[in-house]
C-alpha cells in the first residue's frame, strides 16, 4: 500500500508532502516528494490513561468508536472489572481486546480492593499482582491510589512497587491534592505519572519532583482548562487522557478533541502532538508506530490541522475507520457476572434522625472531588428525609455482592424535584449507588438494577428507564452505537424530567462512592471522610 499527503513528522518536528509505503503491517519508507495535498497524514492518538469499563462497553466495542476519532491505542487500567471479578476480569478484558485490530495496553491493578472501607467482589494480592506483571500483555503497574500506603510504607504497597521495578514496568500514580514533602516522597517511590491533578500549582510541583502529568478530560472529571498552560512550559512532561468516558461522549470524540482545544489555546502543534501521540508510546514502551520507517503502520489521515476531523484510521496497515464509519466488526461475548442480592424495599432506606445537624456531600460539576457542609436535619415522624427545596437529596449505597445493611447519607447539587437515579457503576467496588427524592423512588431505581443484574436506571413519577449492563454489572456486550443512543436517551431524561443540571449525572454519581478522592464520600459501609481517611458520623448534635 502507498499513500500520499502532507506528512506530519512529529518525531522530527517537520511537515512535508510525501509518500508512505506499507508492506506486511510495517512502514517500509517515508519519502519526501514534490507536490501538494489537502489531507494530512500523522501518527494516531493514544489515550494515556483510561478505564474502558467506564464507557460501559467491552473493549471490542470501545475500539469501534475510538477509531472514528483517530485513536489507535489506549493505556488501559482494568481496575474496575478487577474490583468485581479479580484476575479473571483482567484476563477477560485482554482476551476480548485481542479479538479486534486495536492496540489495548493493560496494566496490573495495584489496589483491589481500593480500600478496606468498602466491599468489593475480589481481592488481588501481592502474589496476584506478580502473576499479572509476569504476563507479556501487562505493561505497567496501574494507578497506585493508596498514597497513604506509599507514604507510610505499607508492606503490601511497597511489595507491589518493588515487583513493578523487578519486571521493569512503569508505575502509574493517583494522588489528588498531594503537595509538598508528601508529594516528593510519593514520586521518590518510583511513581512516574499522575492524572489526578486539579490545579496548575499541584501539577507543576509534581513535575518538579520528576512525575509526568496527564491532562484529563473525561465525562465528569475535566481538568484541561486548569492544566493546559503547563504544555508550553513542560512539553516533554505532558500526556492527554480521558480516564472515564461515557458512550455518548465517546461517539462524539476522544483525544482528538483535546488536540483541537490545545491548538485553539495557542499551544504549538508539535508540542500538542507530542502529548497526544509520542509521550505515551515512549513512556510505556508501547508497540505503536510513530510514522517512521520500520514502525508499525499505525497512522491517521485528517482533513485539517485545526479541528482534526479524522478521515481514515490505520492500525498495522489495516484501515479500521473511514469517513466516520467504523470498519471493526462486532464480537459476540458471553456475559460474566456475580450479582448476588435480592430486591430492596422503601423501608430499607429509612434513616432515623439522631441529631439536629446532618453532614452533606456536595458534588461539584466537572470534578470527582467533593466538598461537604452541615445543615439542619429535615425530618418527618422522626426520620431524616430529602429536602428538595434546598437541593439536599437522600443517597444510598447497597452492597451488591451479599446481603448487608444499606449505607445512607445526603447529597447536594443533583437538583431533582422528583424521581431517582441508580447505577452499579460505582467506583471503585461497583456496589449500587443511588440518589433520589423519596425512599419509594430510590427503591424503584435500585430494583431495576437488581432485576437486570447491573445497569443504570432512572425513574420519575410516571416513567422508568434502564440500560442493562450484564458484563460484570458494569459493561454491556451490545452494539456500541445502540448503547450510545440508549445512554443519551436516559441521560436526557434525567436532565429534563427530574431535572438535573449536572453535565454528566451518572458519571458524577459513580464517583460519589470513590473513597480515595476527598472530601466526603459514601461507601456501602458508611459515610467516609477522605481527608482523615476514616469513617465519620452522618449526624452531629
Amino acid at each position: 500500500m502507498k499513500i500520499q499527503g502532507n506528512i506530519i513528522d512529529v518525531v522530527n518536528r517537520k511537515t512535508f508532502f510525501g509518500e508512505i509505503t506499507v508492506e506486511n503491517s510495517t512502514i517500509v519508507s517515508v519519502i519526501p516528494m514534490e507536490g501538494q495535498s489537502d489531507k494530512y497524514i500523522m501518527p494516531g492518538f493514544v489515550d494515556a490513561h483510561v478505564h474502558i469499563e467506564s464507557s460501559m462497553l467491552i473493549p471490542s466495542e470501545f475500539a469501534r468508536l475510538a477509531v472514528l476519532h483517530g485513536s489507535v491505542a489506549t493505556v488501559s487500567d482494568p481496575h474496575e472489572i478487577a474490583n468485581v471479578l479479580g484476575i479473571d476480569g483482567v484476563k477477560f478484558m485482554i482476551e476480548n481486546g485481542n479479538k479486534v485490530p486495536f492496540k489495548f495496553y493493560f496494566g496490573a491493578p495495584s489496589c483491589v480492593p481500593a480500600t478496606t472501607f468498602e466491599s468489593a467482589g475480589a481481592v488481588i494480592s501481592v502474589e496476584g499482582v506478580e502473576e499479572l506483571l509476569q504476563m507479556d500483555e501487562i505493561h505497567y503497574l496501574a494507578e497506585m491510589m493508596n498514597y497513604p500506603g506509599v507514604l507510610f510504607k505499607d508492606k503490601d504497597v511497597i511489595a507491589k512497587l518493588a515487583l513493578a521495578r523487578k519486571y521493569q514496568k512503569p508505575i502509574d500514580g493517583h494522588a489528588p491534592g498531594l503537595r509538598g514533602e508528601e508529594a516528593r516522597k510519593y514520586a521518590a517511590a518510583g511513581i512516574s505519572t499522575d492524572h489526578e491533578c486539579f490545579t496548575y500549582e499541584e501539577a507543576e510541583e509534581k513535575i518538579g519532583y520528576g512525575m509526568k502529568i496527564l491532562i484529563r478530560e473525561g465525562s465528569a472529571a475535566k481538568n484541561f482548562e486548569a492544566l493546559i498552560d503547563l504544555l508550553p512550559l513542560h512539553p516533554d512532561k505532558i500526556m492527554f487522557c480521558s480516564d472515564d468516558k461515557h458512550p455518548d461522549d465517546l461517539i462524539l470524540g476522544h483525544i482528538n478533541q483535546l488536540v483541537a482545544r490545545a491548538l485553539k489555546k495557542g499551544c504549538e502543534l508539535f508540542d500538542v502532538l507530542h502529548a497526544a501521540c509520542i509521550a505515551p508510546v515512549r513512556h510505556y514502551n508501547l508497540q505503536v508506530g510513530l510514522l517512521q520507517s520500520g514502525d508499525s503502520a499505525d497512522f491517521i489521515v485528517v482533513n485539517d490541522i485545526e479541528n482534526f476531523e479524522v478521515h481514515e484510521t490505520y492500525i498495522d496497515g489495516v484501515c479500521v475507520a473511514k469517513n466516520k464509519v467504523s470498519l471493526i466488526e462486532r464480537i459476540e461475548v458471553e456475559p460474566v457476572n456475580n450479582f448476588n442480592i435480592e430486591k430492596i424495599t422503601a423501608q430499607d432506606l429509612s434513616i432515623l434522625a439522631t441529631g439536629k445537624k446532618v453532614q452533606v456531600i456536595e458534588a461539584i460539576d466537572g470534578e470527582i472531588v467533593t466538598q461537604s457542609f452541615t445543615t439542619e436535619t429535615k425530618t418527618e415522624e422522626g426520620f431524616a428525609i430529602s429536602n428538595t427545596a434546598n437541593d439536599i437529596l437522600k443517597m444510598a449505597v447497597i452492597n451488591r455482592y451479599e446481603k448487608a445493611p444499606i449505607a445512607l447519607a445526603f447529597i447536594k447539587n443533583f437538583g431533582f424535584k422528583s424521581g431517582a437515579i441508580a447505577s452499579c457503576v460505582g467506583h471503585d467496588s461497583h456496589n449500587i449507588i443511588a440518589v433520589g427524592t423519596t425512599d419509594e423512588e430510590i427503591a424503584k431505581a435500585v430494583n431495576l438494577i437488581i432485576e437486570n443484574k447491573g445497569g443504570i436506571s432512572a425513574v420519575s413519577t410516571e416513567k422508568q428507564m434502564v440500560l442493562p449492563l450484564p458484563v460484570a454489572g458494569i459493561m454491556t456486550n451490545d452494539d456500541a452505537y445502540e448503547v450510545s443512543k440508549n445512554y443519551a436517551e436516559i441521560d436526557a431524561f434525567v436532565k429534563s424530567e427530574l431535572p438535573c443540571g449536572l453535565t454528566a449525572p451518572f458519571m458524577t454519581l459513580s464517583f460519589m462512592a470513590l473513597l480515595v478522592i476527598p472530601q466526603l464520600k459514601l461507601s456501602d459501609k458508611g459515610l467516609f471522610d477522605g481527608k482523615s481517611f476514616k469513617f465519620t458520623s452522618l449526624f452531629l448534635d
